[in-house]
C-alpha cells in the first residue's frame, strides 16, 4: 500500500484513494486472472501495467513499480518502463513528495519509509524527493500548493527554491488548463484555510500567470470599512470565511468558493480618492469581464462560469437592500438576475472577510434578505411570471415592441 492512503491515515483522515504497488510479479495477465478472482478488474494503464479492482463500493489501483523519464511536453511526455523487482527505494523516487512516499508492506508486515516522509508529516513539512524525476511534472508546483493550503505545511526551503526556479523558467506554460483547474478545485474545496495556498502562489511568483489575482495587491481600500488593508488581504479573508459556510454540494460549492474569489475583481481598475475617502463605484459591475477572463482561463465549464457571473455582478445587493429597507419588487427583481440563497453566503463571506469589530451585521443584512425572500418564495429561483406572451396572444394581440413593457409591468 503506497501514497496518499498511507500519509492520510497518519493525519487520521479518512482514507479514499487505495493505491497498491506490485512487486516480484511482471506478467500482466497472471496479475489480471489472480485480480478477477475479486471483483471487476479494469485495465486503465496496458502500457505499464494499472489496475483498477471494483470490490463493492470500494474501488483499488493496482500498479507494477515504475521509472518515469521525460521525453516530451505535457503529462504524456514520459518514457516510462514497468519493472516489478524494481527496489521500494528505487520506485518511490519518481513520487513527488516524501510524505506521499510511505508504504505498508503487507507480506512482511513493515513500514516502509525511505525517504523519512512520516517525519517530514510529524514536522508539517512538505519536501520533494529528488530535484531531476521532480522538475519532469510542473504540475507538482501546483500540487505543491494545494497541499500546503490543505495539511498546513510548511515548504521545505529547498522545494520553495527549486518551485520558484520552476515558475521563473517558465516550465509551467506547459500545462493544460484542465489539470490546473484540478489542483485548483483541490484548493478551494478541500482546504480549511485556502487563502495559505494562495499566499504561497504568490511566494512562488505564479500570480504572474493570473493578472486578476495579482492586480488586487496593493489596491487600497477605505480603512473604515477594510481596516485588514489591501483588496488581496480582503479576498484571501473572505474565502477562508466561505470555506467554512461549504454547503457540502462539491458543484455549488466550486462555483461559491469561485464567486467570493472573484468578487472584487472590479476594485483595480475603479478605485479613485473622492473627498478625502477611498471609493471603487460599480466595482461590483466593472468586475464581470475580469472574472470571465481569469475563469476562462482556467476551465471551459460554461455552466460553472454562468453561475459565478451574477454572484460577482450583484455581490452588493443584499447589503444595499437591507441599507434602503426596499420594497419587495426590488427583491423579485434581484431573484431574476441571481440566486438569492446564493448570494447571501457570497455576502456573507465578503462581509465576515474584514477586520471589523462588529460583525453582527453581515449575519443581519443577509438574513433579512433571505427572510423576505423566502416570504416572496424568489429564494432560490425567480418569481414565475403572472402573463406570458403566449397570454397575451390569446387574447387577440399581434407580438409587437410593447410586449415587453406589458410583460413587465404584470410581473
Amino acid at each position: 500500500l503506497v501514497g496518499g492512503c498511507i500519509r492520510d491515515f497518519f493525519l487520521n483522515k479518512p482514507l479514499k484513494d487505495y493505491d497498491i504497488e506490485l512487486f516480484g510479479c511482471n506478467d500482466i495477465i497472471k496479475i489480471q486472472t489472480l485480480l478477477s478472482q475479486f471483483g471487476k478488474v479494469k485495465l486503465v494503464g496496458k502500457s505499464f501495467g494499472v489496475f483498477k479492482l471494483q470490490i463493492n463500493a470500494f474501488e483499488f489501483d493496482f500498479a507494477l513499480p515504475r521509472t518515469e523519464k521525460k521525453v516530451g511536453k505535457g503529462y504524456t511526455g514520459f518514457e516510462v518502463q514497468s519493472d516489478a523487482f524494481l527496489s521500494f527505494e528505487t520506485a518511490c523516487l519518481r513520487r513527488d513528495f516524501t510524505l506521499n512516499s510511505m508504504g505498508y508492506d503487507f507480506c512482511t508486515h513493515t513500514f516502509l519509509d525511505p525517504n523519512a516522509g512520516l517525519e517530514d508529516l510529524n514536522n508539517k513539512i512538505l519536501r520533494h524527493n529528488k530535484d531531476e524525476s521532480f522538475i519532469e511534472d510542473p504540475l507538482r508546483v501546483y500540487r505543491a500548493v494545494q497541499l500546503c493550503a490543505r495539511f498546513d505545511l510548511q515548504l521545505h526551503t529547498k522545494t520553495l527554491i527549486l518551485c520558484q526556479k520552476m515558475v521563473k523558467e517558465g516550465l509551467l506554460e506547459e500545462l493544460s488548463h484542465h489539470r490546473i483547474f484540478e489542483e485548483f478545485k483541490k484548493l478551494l474545496l478541500q482546504a480549511v484555510h485556502p487563502s495559505k495556498g494562495f499566499e504561497l502562489l504568490k511566494t512562488l511568483g505564479i500570480l504572474a500567470y493570473y493578472p486578476e489575482l495579482e492586480a488586487l495587491i496593493g489596491c487600497v481600500q477605505e480603512y473604515e470599512y477594510h481596516p485588514e488593508g489591501d483588496v488581496w488581504v480582503h479576498t484571501l479573508m473572505a474565502i477562508d470565511e466561505m470555506a467554512q459556510l461549504k454547503t457540502n454540494d462539491s458543484f455549488r460549492d466550486l462555483y461559491l468558493m469561485l464567486s467570493v474569489l472573484c468578487h472584487d475583481f472590479g476594485k483595480p481598475a475603479t478605485t479613485q480618492y473622492a473627498n478625502g475617502k477611498i471609493i471603487s463605484h460599480k466595482h461590483e459591475k466593472e468586475g464581470v469581464e475580469p472574472t470571465l477572463r481569469f475563469l476562462n482561463r482556467l476551465t471551459y465549464d460554461k455552466k460553472l462560469i454562468e453561475k459565478v457571473i451574477p454572484l460577482v455582478e450583484n455581490h452588493l445587493a443584499p447589503f444595499q437592500l437591507y441599507r434602503d429597507d426596499s420594497s419587495k419588487k426590488a427583491i423579485k427583481r434581484l431573484a431574476k438576475r441571481v440566486n438569492i440563497e446564493d448570494l447571501c453566503l457570497v455576502a456573507k463571506a465578503d462581509c465576515k472577510g474584514r477586520a471589523i469589530k462588529n460583525k453582527t451585521q453581515c449575519d443581519e443584512a443577509v438574513q433579512w434578505l433571505l427572510t423576505q425572500a423566502q416570504e416572496l418564495e424568489v429564494h432560490n429561483r425567480a418569481l414565475q411570471p403572472l402573463v406570458m406572451g403566449r397570454d397575451l396572444i390569446a387574447l387577440g394581440l399581434k407580438p409587437n415592441k410593447m410586449f415587453k413593457t406589458i410583460l413587465d409591468f404584470a410581473y
